[in-house]
């Protein structure tokens, strides 16, 4: 169980039984058509038993196992921070599929909890809540990758509706999305922070193309996403029109939150599986190498030190700690491909006879993209230069 502060042995029991109701729920469910699911999808591995994952997430929520912290009129379980990481820990040891509604379930229903109109959450938190709408993150763009505030894409009101004009790209699982949350300016002549909203769009309609980019992995997960006057609804704005900034920076710092420990998990499972094939191939004797491992395993606890450290006191807009959190992880995961290449030796520069990739070739060319995605290292150091240390701009 994770080893997290309690106020009183009363609390300490309820998280110890909270903790084994989830085990033995996993336990009993992931058998059957769900058993050959275990281990599958994730960054890099979202093709993997898309439609299968997806009835899994279905049956999850049928059980009453998604949006923990959600208030139990929205159909949450009031969980606390402590009984959600319980879940996200206990969740990855069980080695149980990657969720194909986390963009939904962990940004989009937080923002909506904390920004949104009754009416808003009327709509959209059901669908949610029980996985049967599936959402993308519209940010990045050609020209605004990972300085979010230098997006073009247009939006004005043309009676009821948005209008929205431009292009987003990166934009993971586009392709099977029921809805996107689309950063716009909608303010004409606005720069940088401000002028621009926050809007909820339809991606089943005449004016959105969606293009799959082709990864080094061969796998297709990202997308660019095109509008041509796509519309939505005037009252799907999350906040006032020109309050997106704030907003988006609500998203991302609930992007880094519980689910980072359940992450952790993972990598410390993909750290004992690297460590087993240095000692199966011998690597393990070559001191370079065993000096890399160690320092690997102190990077995880590093990065498990630093999350329980904040997890209850961020604010909700801190994106500071955020930026700290993204920094951490995608520089300590991209290493390890980097150590799984090393482990390999020569034999890891050569695919099978099918050209196909093994699990560590594809880990090495994915994480590539780590220190990119979601704010690449020079923004996040950028952002933690100027809102944590205080210190001086960056010249623009």
């Amino acid at each position: 169980m994770v080893a997290i502060q309690t106020s009183d042995s009363s609390t300490a029991a309820q998280d110890a039984a909270f903790s084994a109701e989830v085990r033995e729920w996993l336990d009993e469910n992931l058998n059957g058509e769900f058993r050959e699911l275990c281990g599958l999808g994730g960054p890099g591995r979202e093709h993997e038993a898309h439609d299968e994952r997806l009835a899994w997430d279905r049956h999850l929520a049928a059980a009453g196992w998604t949006c923990l912290g959600w208030p139990k009129e929205y159909g949450g379980r009031e969980a606390t921070v402590a009984q959600q990481v319980i879940f996200h820990e206990e969740y990855a040891k069980a080695n149980a599929p990657a969720r194909v509604s986390h963009v939904g379930e962990e940004l989009l229903g937080p923002t909506l909890l904390a920004f949104g109109t009754q009416a808003q959450k009327d709509r959209f938190l059901p669908g949610v809540r029980n996985v049967s709408e599936l959402w993308c993150q519209g940010y990045s763009e050609p020209g605004a990758g990972s300085d979010l505030a230098a997006v073009s894409t247009s939006a004005h009101l043309d009676g009821d509706e948005w209008s929205i004009n431009g292009q987003k790209i990166w934009t993971s699982l586009a392709h099977v999305a029921d809805w996107c949350f689309v950063i716009a300016r909608t303010e004409k002549g606005s720069v940088r922070h401000k002028g621009l909203s926050y809007l909820l769009v339809p991606m089943n309609q005449p004016g959105i193309e969606v293009r799959p980019i082709i990864q080094l992995t061969g796998t297709s997960e990202f997308n660019e996403v095109f509008f041509d006057n796509a519309r939505a609804a005037a009252d799907l704005v999350v906040g006032e029109p020109g309050e997106g900034w704030r907003i988006a920076m609500g998203t991302l710092a609930f992007e880094r939150g519980v689910s980072t420990l359940g992450q952790q998990i993972r990598f410390a499972r993909e750290l004992a599986d690297i460590e087993a094939l240095a000692r199966r191939t011998g690597a393990a004797e070559d001191p370079l190498i065993a000096d890399r491992i160690d320092r690997a395993w102190v990077g995880l606890r590093v990065m498990r030190a630093h999350a329980m450290r904040t997890m209850a006191t961020a604010a909700v807009d801190d994106s500071g700690q955020a930026s700290v959190s993204k920094l951490l992880w995608a520089n300590w995961h991209r290493g390890l491909g980097e150590l799984a290449m090393a482990v390999l030796g020569p034999k890891g520069l050569i695919a099978d006879d099918n050209d196909d990739l093994n699990e560590w070739q594809r880990m090495y060319l994915f994480t590539r993209a780590d220190t990119i995605y979601g704010g690449s290292n020079e923004v996040q150091r950028n952002i933690i230069s100027e809102r944590v240390l205080g210190l001086p701009r960056e010249a623009r």
